[in-house]
């Protein structure tokens, strides 16, 4: 029997003043968690009951698509993450110690190379192909800056999955398997989400996808059609440009004097920011190069490193370049310019456009892109709110914040060359296995569910997961008619699998109340005055109902039911 006296409940009616957002604010107040240091958390009795709610009905849809459950180690030899190349990678996010012998570890922000290492145990030739293995275990990343609560942390419980095929059409089948494992588990847990295109990272592969749960914080923008279903994070969006009409002007130099920003040469020459092209240079290795992009946008720097086939590009200063270049910034241009072209897609839909002149005090007008030589065309701007979808070319872009609670990987063969996981085919040739990646953040669902459901009262839980369906609170303690008929009634509900909380402490009843609608118990009882007529009072967050006492169990039966 579950008593609230029983019961580790530590609720404050106060805002938590050290917590950044809505949903940590609650979780913590409600005694669903506690804050032990920056991004680590306890998990406190009620909010593990939600917790291993959640991480049940996750485990039931990845049992579902025959994925088998391992645990993996959290302290893993550095040499696996040197095998692989993310070491570096990881840099200072990666928390790193040595053993007494010196030996380097980590404690693992991720498991790619460790389940291809264990695949080993079993994938010799293409008959032992394809499978799934996945678990629920604990990751550890170093943040620069924890926060949000569960959202940003340094240690967390991820399901990590693993597919492993024989060939990229295998492949294919096994990340369909886990995108309708993933829409399951999220549409059960009534959460607001969008799929969407997502960059790879470090986890390199051909593919990834996001489950974004949309809210009014997040560390993700996405941008989302207004018309169709396209969806992607702001790293990766890209956008629908018109091409125009015009014909080629001749080229003309302006004298534009103090003239270095796009709003500067906007007003002096008397044209729309969009008819402007500014030129920045980037650094990639040991290479300059010259980058186009509308005058309204920024460049999308993640987009820019792919154009040019790096791990990053940095913004060159001024000072670094005038020993080279001596052009001012705010004057720079494509015309003559030293260094290699790379133009934003958009800007070769152009024509008539005004560019720096490469030279102080002077922009060119009527520039088109005959008149200077491009290395790259290539999308490297930053999509935004109100671009045209990239899509259905109709519809607007629309940005949201998201909260990320799930991604979809294709690996390809990175980790199976890394780690020597290879295969026989038919004809005994040696092939590396094509590994799919799949994560699902346990702790951040439980985040991004607090975030959508909140109330000034506390957070409404969906039924499935919440700490207890049913609450009994007497409205006296010293009343042994309500006391009798409250025990009579929590025993006669957890007889049918109802997990119900009797609120027996010695407590005024708008205290316990209050705490019922805090932790987020969806359905509370109220034994009070209406039991002389054989009554009690039945509270959802919807509504609230008198209920005769003999239909009392079958009404709650009905009302509890999930699915």
């Amino acid at each position: 029997m579950s008593l609230a006296s029983k019961t580790f409940l530590v609720t404050l009616r106060e805002n938590v003043k050290d917590e950044d957002s809505n949903s940590s604010n609650y979780l913590v107040r409600s005694g669903c968690i506690a804050k032990i240091g920056s991004g680590i958390y306890a998990y406190l009795p009620i909010g593990l009951r939600i917790y291993q709610k959640i991480e049940q009905i996750v485990r039931e849809e990845m049992n579902q698509k025959n994925a088998e459950e391992l645990i993996m180690p959290s302290l893993i030899p550095m040499t696996y993450y040197e095998k692989s190349g993310r070491k570096e990678k990881f840099g200072p996010s990666m928390f790193q110690l040595k053993d007494r012998y010196e030996r380097d570890y980590a404690l693992g922000p991720t498991h790619e190379e460790l389940f291809a290492f264990i695949a080993k145990k079993k994938i010799h030739s293409y008959k032992d192909m394809p499978f799934t293995l996945y678990q629920m275990a604990n990751k550890y990343r170093d943040e620069a800056r924890p926060r949000y609560g569960l959202i940003r942390v340094r240690e967390f419980v991820m399901k990590d999955a693993y597919s492993f095929d024989k060939d990229d059409m295998g492949c294919d089948q096994s990340y369909m398997q886990m995108k309708q494992a993933y829409n399951t588990i999220f549409d059960r847990l009534h959460i607001q989400y969008r799929i969407v295109k997502a960059d790879n990272g470090t986890m390199g592969g051909s593919l990834s996808e996001e489950y974004q749960a949309i809210t009014d914080i997040g560390e993700d923008e996405i941008l989302l059609c207004d018309h169709c279903d396209y969806a992607a994070n702001k790293e990766v969006a890209t956008c629908y440009s018109n091409r125009t009409n015009e014909k080629p002007k001749p080229l003309e130099k302006i004298h534009t004097p103090n003239c270095k920003t796009v709003e500067e040469v906007s007003t002096y020459l008397n044209v729309s920011k969009e008819k402007i092209v500014k030129t920045m240079l980037y650094q990639a290795k040991d290479k300059i190069y010259a980058c186009l992009i509308r005058g309204d946008r920024e460049i999308n720097e993640l987009k820019l490193t792919k154009a040019l086939h790096v791990e990053e590009v940095t913004l060159v200063e001024e000072k670094q370049r005038k020993s080279t270049f001596s052009v001012p910034n705010g004057f720079i241009g494509p015309i003559q310019n030293p260094y290699e072209i790379i133009m934003d897609d958009e800007v070769s839909q152009m024509k008539n456009f005004v560019t720096g002149a490469n030279e102080k005090d002077f922009h060119y007008q009527n520039v088109n892109v005959t008149d200077f030589q491009v290395k790259i065309i290539a999308d490297i701007k930053t999509a935004k709110n109100m671009d045209l979808c990239p899509s259905c070319q109709t519809g607007h872009l629309q940005a949201k914040k998201g909260i990320e609670i799930g991604n979809l990987f294709k690996l390809g063969t990175k980790y199976a060359e890394a780690l020597d996981l290879q295969y026989l085919d038919e004809e005994n040739q040696l092939h590396p296995v094509i590994m799919g990646s799949y994560g699902i953040g346990i702790g951040r669902i439980m985040a991004a569910i607090a975030e959508q459901n909140w109330t000034e009262q506390g957070i409404q839980w969906p039924m499935e997961i919440a700490p207890y369906q049913v609450g009994i609170i007497p409205v006296s303690m010293e009343d042994q008619r309500l006391t009798s008929a409250c025990e009579k009634y929590h025993e006669q509900l957890e007889k049918e699998h109802i997990d119900v909380l009797y609120d027996d402490r010695m407590e005024r009843f708008g205290v316990k109340a209050k705490d019922m609608e805090l932790i987020g118990i969806p359905i509370r009882i109220i034994f009070g005055k209406y039991i002389e007529e054989g009554k009690v009072e039945v509270k959802t967050n919807q509504e609230k109902t008198l209920i005769p006492l003999p239909e009392l169990v079958d009404y709650i039966k009905k009302i509890t039911k999930i699915g």
